[in-house]
């Protein structure tokens, strides 16, 4: 569907400042998007939290946060369980895009991305969230040999208007307080792409191949 018909949309993301880091751009170039921003991690974080909570207001949605083990063992959490908390926040209602991580993660590695990705590609598959369309994160970091950009053969890709990107950028240090030198300031990209899918079962055929 057209973007200017777009109107209700659900961003699922597992950390406050993903949904700016990798989509934030996007959202800041589409006010008339209704957008409901799911955080699966750190409700119980109350300085993360709160951050979280102005990012939403600046991007005037509305935002929900869950309480994920987010240690930094990343130990793995069960597939059911990262699917109830999206589910659980989740407005129940139809959705004309999900926007949500890519299956194998923006950058080497978290794990908590990479679930998160997993888990919604099958609940739309599976009918239990509602959507025309799902786009997914189309990150790089070669490794760890540079920081995440953009795929450029990506199905949708946008170089950002200077004045957007420094909005975006000002979300990142300015709300969420990382500092210029920080990993998530130097990374703050400067373009934005994503994967995307019209039919649920395509998103499922291309999760089973990538793991393979």
């Amino acid at each position: 569907m057209s973007r200017s018909t777009i109107r209700n949309v659900a961003v699922i993301v597992a950390h406050p400042d993903d949904e700016t880091l990798w989509a934030g751009g996007t959202l800041l170039s589409h006010p008339l998007w209704k957008c409901y921003i799911i955080c699966t991690c750190r409700q119980s974080d109350t300085e993360r939290a709160s951050k979280f909570n102005k990012a939403v207001e600046i991007f005037k949605s509305k935002g929900f946060m869950g309480d994920l083990d987010d240690g930094p063992g990343q130990t793995p959490v069960e597939e059911k369980e990262v699917q109830r908390v999206i589910l659980e926040l989740l407005p129940k209602r139809h959705y004309d895009l999900i926007i949500s991580h890519n299956p194998s993660g923006e950058y080497t590695r978290h794990l908590r991305h990479e679930e998160v990705g997993k888990a919604v590609i099958k609940l739309w598959q599976t009918g239990r969230i509602s959507a025309n369309e799902l786009w997914s994160f189309a990150y790089q970091d070669g490794n760890k040999t540079y920081y995440p950009r953009a795929v450029g053969k990506a199905t949708i890709y946008n170089a950002l208007a200077k004045k957007t990107w420094l909005r975006k950028y000002s979300l990142i240090h300015d709300v969420y307080g990382f500092d210029k030198n920080s990993w998530e300031a130097e990374t703050t990209p400067k373009a934005e792409a994503f994967w995307k899918f019209i039919d649920p079962n395509d998103a499922k055929r291309w999760l089973d191949h990538l793991t393979i």
